[in-house]
């Protein structure tokens, strides 16, 4: 396994469940954090508690391009390169077609698809320069697998998931590795506007999905995860 002391690692989403969680693991494993959320208060709080400079935070939408190059410029200003992304942001909008808008479907690309796309624009090519890194994304069990009532949720990871295994095969005669992965019903915030009911103390815990993107931040620089499934091993849909 690779060490992370040292390593220069950018966390978007940094200010949900499995954000802050990973944060703290990470923090912890010695590596330098840059951390990029849309609550202030919240990544304020996250940054005091882990000892991350306030130079190293951001509050921004990241599915606007002008955001996205301000936190491109103010990481490269406070980090020389970028070891590792992981892209833990996202929405949840669970709604039948009946119900579901053509604004709940924009919306959700918008911030599940076309969000990680800015981010991969903007931070790759430093990668490429070295011809090494690690991007994970988290495109969840809607990625691989349907469920009634997540057309719009589905559609976005299903495009996530194509994407970066689009993107890996560009990628194959340099060391830049792509992780995608596969979580199924993880207790958290996702869970507090969707009108669907589950069991979440069956769910996986947050800090639990957060200990397996630690782990794979750690996966040894011979080889790599393309993928991880991580899902409760009862059923949690009521």
């Amino acid at each position: 396994m690779e060490t992370l002391n040292g390593k220069n690692i950018l966390v978007v989403g940094a200010t949900g469940g499995i954000g802050s969680s990973v944060t703290k693991l990470l923090a912890s494993s010695g590596a330098k954090l840059f951390l990029a959320g849309r609550n202030v208060a919240k990544l304020q709080q996250v940054a005091t508690e882990n000892n991350i400079p306030v130079e190293r935070i951001l509050a921004l939408d990241i599915s606007q391009p002008d955001a996205v190059n301000e936190l491109k410029e103010k990481y490269f200003q406070q980090l020389a390169s970028i070891d590792i992304l992981v892209n833990a942001a996202g929405i949840g909008i669970i709604k039948p077609m009946d119900t579901l808008t053509e604004a709940d479907f924009l919306k959700t690309l918008h911030y599940n698809l076309y969000a990680p796309f800015l981010l991969v624009k903007a931070f790759l090519p430093a990668m490429k320069e070295v011809k090494k890194g690690l991007i994970i994304n988290i495109p969840g069990m809607l990625g691989k697998v349907p469920m009634a009532g997540a057309a719009a949720y589905s559609a976005s990871k299903y495009g996530l998931t194509g994407m970066m295994q689009s993107i890996r095969e560009e990628l194959k005669r340099t060391d830049i590795r792509i992780t995608n992965l596969f979580l199924g019903g993880v207790d958290s915030s996702f869970w507090d506007t969707i009108e669907l009911k589950v069991q979440r103390e069956k769910m996986v815990q947050a800090e639990e999905a957060a200990k397996a993107i630690w782990f794979l931040c750690q996966q040894p620089t011979s080889g790599v995860v393309s993928e991880m499934v991580l899902q409760p091993f009862n059923h949690q849909a009521i």
